[in-house]
């Protein structure tokens, strides 16, 4: 152990004094790459990992980030706070806030204001009895209160959108309180620098803030809002990203620069030049340019945060930083609960919605960050809430995966909800055999439902969104309410009965449950996928998909379509060439294709428009053969479902096994004599 002039200084931090800022910068990369690479391989937030970082190569741990030159590392990490607030400000259209209005003002507002109000309450307690070491309780208390009050959008949307949870009923609860939790950090970042004035001067302070703030609303909404529009119009007509992108620094960092000099804070001015941006067509293109610089950033933030954890007071006081992760945490709960209930919102979705809002957030660390700069809470106070809300992020992907089981176990009626909803989707789909169960009913889905139903195909859909189904069932479709991810819900919907399922959103995690619940209760049933690109197109295959249909591939070939037509090649030839691409990349198209009445098509191609699923018994003569040993004259075999659930393409080497269901093509005479070779005499 070496010394220092304040003491004994760790080897690690004695090899890191004098470093310069490159090797800082390396450092912190290393760090970084090394936190979130371990993270995202657990499937946690890459929050977490930065956080983690921090805590790893701080002054308290490791020591590695220690020198004069961290507090470079923290007024860069100021810039992703600006970026973040920035793009919180373009989520914030007026059409949006609008349409959850009941949600961010109701819900949301109650939330926020209670858990302000309750937390002065509790520090005018503190003050009264501990006066010398709560010597200003209504600055105290406010502060605490709307640190305590925010949640972190950052994990919740992800492991939502994770959970496929972000149409459900607690899901868009959950979204309409974080917007008004976003929404109420503007007034906090001007109100907390305001706390920092003492005694008499603090309603002055406040009153004083308030003008200015209204002041630089109004200017800059008004004036940014008549000015933004033609400037980024006659910045676009240059027709350079890099003088884009420039301009979008330049009214980012210059919206900051404006409301900093009124005396408010960075954060501010970013979030209000996102919404000036947000009303105008540059919207989208603007959030794609800006997001590598936010995340960067962002995560420079967290890292600095981190840092400031100290791990020894964390074992020095667990009792008080385990009290400050835990009680505001059921104390929120409990907020969020009695003031869903007062709406007459179902106990199963305000407990669930509760306990996906009690783990502090990031904007809570920005507002305690803030408050400890302009001296508003001393760090004594400061340091144990900053480790208990650090320990409670971390623990919110834990707590997640746990909320099912509380809820079911918390609330008697939650069994019986799901029970109802189970029979809802049963007796829509009792009567029904043979039929297609669509998973989600957006727009492709309804364009398959529309053509099944033209055609005399029965189809049950199951969906997520309560306004959709709402909707489409006031018209006489066959839609119901439910998570196609989930088993129960596919088994109510008559999945031992149906003649195929079709997964019509882009969303490979729910595509993979849903695909491994039919391979694992209804191997017989197949299944079409659709996707965005070729990307997952052989993880699909293997988990069971018959086919997987990427949006990339059909848009090709309309477009490629469409320019053959124009520029003059006979229809008939455009028509037969598409059906010849489609054929060498869909397996079932070479089958099913030639079905289609179409002229040019011969009766040998005719023929063949027939698929058909076998499966094998144990007294099958086909079990225990090969392929190879098989005589399948006029058929072929698509694929080899395993009892197990594994997908296998064909291969002659292949023996087969009793529950393997095979997946046939061709003729119905062929596929009659397939039959009998393959079952014998069963």
């Amino acid at each position: 152990m070496l010394r220092g002039r304040c003491g004994p200084i760790s080897a690690a931090a004695a090899i890191m004094h004098g470093i310069n800022g490159l090797e800082l910068t390396l450092v912190y990369l290393v760090a970084a790459v090394l936190g979130v690479a371990l993270f995202r391989f657990w499937k946690l937030p890459a929050m977490l990992g930065y956080l983690t970082v921090g805590v790893v190569i701080g002054p308290n741990a490791l020591a590695l980030a220690a020198g004069h030159n961290q507090s470079t590392a923290e007024h860069l990490a100021e810039f992703g706070i600006v970026f973040l607030m920035f793009s919180i400000g373009l989520e914030f259209s007026l059409a949006k806030i609008r349409a959850m209005r009941r949600l961010v003002f109701g819900l949301g507002a109650a939330q926020v204001l209670t858990t302000i109000g309750l937390t002065v309450g509790v520090s005018m307690v503190l003050g009264h009895f501990i006066p010398s070491r709560w010597p200003q309780p209504v600055a105290y208390g406010v502060a605490l209160g709307g640190v305590l009050a925010l949640s972190s959008t950052a994990i919740v949307v992800k492991l939502l959108a994770d959970r496929l949870e972000l149409e459900s009923e607690h899901g868009r609860h959950i979204v309409g309180v974080l917007l008004s939790q976003d929404l109420a950090v503007v007034p906090l970042l001007v109100l907390v620098p305001a706390l920092a004035q003492p005694g008499r001067g603090l309603v002055t302070t406040l009153a004083l803030a308030t003008v200015k703030a209204t002041v630089a609303l109004a200017v800059i909404l008004l004036a940014g809002g008549r000015l933004l529009r033609p400037w980024l119009r006659l910045m676009v007509r240059r027709r350079s990203d890099e003088l884009f992108m420039l301009n979008m620094l330049l009214l980012t960092l210059g919206m900051a620069w404006l409301t900093e000099l009124a005396g408010l804070s960075l954060a501010l001015g970013a979030f209000l030049a996102g919404m000036l941006i947000a009303e105008t067509e540059f919207r989208h293109q603007v959030e794609a340019d800006i997001r590598p610089f936010r995340d960067v950033l962002l995560g420079l933030f967290f890292i600095t945060i981190g840092m400031l954890l100290n791990w020894r007071l964390v074992l020095a006081d667990w009792w008080l930083v385990l009290l400050l992760a835990t009680v505001p945490i059921a104390i929120k709960i409990l907020i969020v609960v009695a003031v869903e209930r007062l709406r007459r919102t179902s106990s199963g979705v305000a407990l669930r919605s509760a306990l996906w809002l009690g783990p502090a957030g990031e904007f809570g660390i920005v507002l305690l960050n803030l408050a400890a700069t302009t001296h508003v809470l001393p760090p004594a106070v400061v340091s144990p809430v900053l480790a208990a809300m650090v320990l409670s992020m971390l623990a919110a992907p834990f707590l997640v995966e746990h909320i099912d089981a509380i809820v079911l176990k918390l609330v008697a009626s939650e069994w019986m909800l799901a029970s109802l909803q189970l029979t809802d989707i049963a007796r829509q789909t009792i009567r029904t055999h043979r039929h297609v169960v669509i998973c989600g009913y957006g727009r492709c889905g309804q364009n398959l439902a529309r053509m099944l139903q033209d055609e005399g195909v029965p189809y049950v859909a199951l969906d997520l969104d309560p306004d959709r189904v709402a909707k489409a069932r006031s018209t006489g479709r066959n839609v119901v309410y439910g998570d196609a991810a989930r088993l129960a819900n596919l088994q109510a919907a008559g999945l031992a009965r149906a003649s195929a399922v079709a997964v019509s959103y882009v969303d490979k995690r729910s595509a993979l449950r849903v695909l491994g619940h039919v391979r694992a209760h209804a191997p017989n049933v197949p299944v079409v996928v659709r996707t965005r690109d070729d990307a997952a197109l052989d993880e699909l295959r293997t988990a069971g998909a018959t086919e997987v249909v990427p949006e990339v591939l059909e848009g090709a070939l309309m477009l490629a379509s469409q320019t053959l037509a124009l520029v003059g090649v006979p229809l008939q030839r455009v028509l037969r060439r598409m059906r010849s691409e489609r054929s060498a990349r869909y397996d079932l198209l070479r089958d099913y294709f030639h079905g289609v009445d179409d002229p040019d098509l011969d009766d040998e191609a005719r023929a063949l428009a027939r698929l058909r699923p076998l499966n094998l018994p144990a007294g099958a003569k086909a079990v225990g053969c090969r392929l190879a040993d098989l005589e399948l004259r006029g058929t072929r075999v698509v694929q080899l479902h395993r009892a197990g659930g594994q997908v296998l393409q064909p291969d002659l080497e292949l023996v087969l096994a009793a529950g393997d269901t095979l997946l046939l093509a061709g003729t119905p005479e062929a596929l009659a004599r397939a039959e009998d070779a393959l079952l014998g005499g069963v």
